[in-house]
């Protein structure tokens, strides 16, 4: 299997959210490898892309990362 980029990873995480979250924890561990690879501190979503783009959504999304041992940050 072919190594993916920082923007495939997030984009397999778009992908899994819209999708029911199917699948989610693989893509976060491809995201987590990705962002050593590149050396990123902080994965950057863009929350139109988001199922839930409110300030809870978005905090909730943090926390689940972060219990996965990835930063996120969201683009204005």
């Amino acid at each position: 299997m072919s190594e993916l980029t920082l923007a495939q990873a997030i984009d397999n995480i778009y992908a899994s959210i819209k999708a029911d979250n199917e699948d989610l924890d693989t893509h976060i561990a491809a995201l987590k490898a990705a962002m050593a690879r590149e050396g990123a501190k902080e994965a950057v979503f863009e929350p139109a892309k988001l199922a839930q783009s409110n300030r809870q959504g978005r905090k909730l999304m943090q926390a689940y990362f972060r219990k996965k041992g990835v930063a996120v940050g969201f683009s204005a």
